[in-house]
C-alpha cells in the first residue's frame, strides 16, 4: 500500500488502483482528527460513544482531504451481514440500512464504510468503471460477502470478473484473530481450502485468516487479481483503531472508494 499525509490527516492507497487516475481509494488510519481518548483522533463511528460533534468534524476533515462533498458520500448501517446495494447518484448523502457491501457504477458517488478489525474488501472494474466496498469479519466471511459483492457487478452492472481488481485492506490478522468453535465451524462450511484460512492452536481454537478466506472466495467468484495488505490492525494501535486488542473502547476508521467523472 501507498502511504499518504495532507495536513495531519494520514490514509494509505492500493498499489493496484494506483495507474487508474480515476478512482479515488483510500483506507484512513486514526490519526489527525480532533475526537479524544479512547477515540482518539479520526474516529469516523457515530454509535461508539464518542462526541458528536467531534465525529462530524473528522467527517468534514476526510473529505477535504479528498477533496469531495458530504453529498457525494454513500455510507451504510452495517450489520455483520452480506447484504450488498448498488447505488448511485441520487443517494448521495444517504446511509443505506442493514448492508455491508455497497457498489456503484456511477462518477462522482464514492462509498464509504467503517472498520476496527474487519476485513475493508475494494472491487474495481476499469472497463465498467464499477466500484465496490464491502465490510467483512467472520460473519460476512462465513456468508461469502465477498463473492456477492463480485455476483453483483457481473450480474447488476455487467462486469467480467476477470477484469476485476480486488485489494484487501487492514484487518485484524491471523496474529491476533483467535476464534471458537462456532466460528470455525460456520467457516469449514464456506471456504473450499478452510485449512490454509484456519489454523488450530489448542483443542477448538483457531486463529483465523481474514485475508486468506477472502482470496478464495474472490478466486471462487473469478476475480483476474488480488491485492492484500497484510497490516494487522490489531498489531498496529498507534495507526488504526482495534476492537479486539483495545476491548471494544474505540473508534471506527474509514475506508473509500469512488470514480472521479471524465473532465
Amino acid at each position: 500500500m501507498i502511504q499518504h499525509e495532507v495536513n495531519g490527516i494520514q490514509y494509505y492507497s492500493f498499489e493496484a488502483l494506483a495507474s487508474h487516475k480515476e478512482v479515488i481509494n483510500a483506507v484512513f488510519t486514526r490519526l489527525g482528527g480532533v475526537s479524544l481518548f479512547p477515540f482518539a483522533e479520526l474516529n469516523v463511528g457515530h454509535l461508539v460513544g464518542d462526541e458528536p460533534a467531534a465525529v462530524q468534524t473528522n467527517h468534514r476533515l476526510i473529505f477535504q482531504t479528498l477533496g469531495l462533498s458530504s453529498k457525494e458520500i454513500i455510507t451504510a448501517r452495517q450489520v455483520h451481514g452480506n447484504g450488498v446495494s448498488i447505488v448511485s447518484f441520487d443517494d448521495g448523502g444517504r446511509v443505506i440500512p442493514a448492508t455491508d457491501g455497497l457498489i456503484t457504477a456511477t462518477p462522482d458517488v464514492n462509498l464509504m464504510l467503517r472498520f476496527a478489525d474487519c476485513l475493508p474488501i475494494f472491487l474495481y472494474d476499469p472497463e465498467k468503471r464499477a466500484a465496490g466496498l464491502g465490510h467483512a469479519g467472520w460473519r460476512g466471511t462465513a456468508t461469502n460477502l465477498a463473492g456477492r459483492m463480485a455476483s453483483m457487478m457481473v450480474e447488476g452492472l455487467g462486469s467480467d470478473p476477470a477484469k476485476i481488481i480486488a485489494c484487501l485492506g487492514p484487518a485484524i490478522g491471523p496474529c491476533c484473530y483467535q476464534v471458537g468453535e462456532e466460528v470455525t465451524e460456520l467457516l469449514r462450511a464456506s471456504l473450499d481450502d478452510w485449512e490454509r484460512a484456519l489454523h488450530r492452536l489448542e483443542g477448538e481454537v483457531f486463529s483465523l485468516n481474514l485475508w486468506e478466506a477472502n482470496r478464495q472466495q474472490l478466486i471462487e467468484a473469478g476475480i483476474g487479481y488480488i491485492e492484500i495488505s497484510h497490516i494487522c490492525t490489531a498489531c498496529r494501535t498507534a495507526e488504526f483503531f482495534s476492537y479486539r486488542a483495545e476491548r471494544g473502547r474505540t473508534g471506527r476508521f474509514a475506508a473509500l472508494i469512488g470514480i472521479r467523472s471524465a473532465k
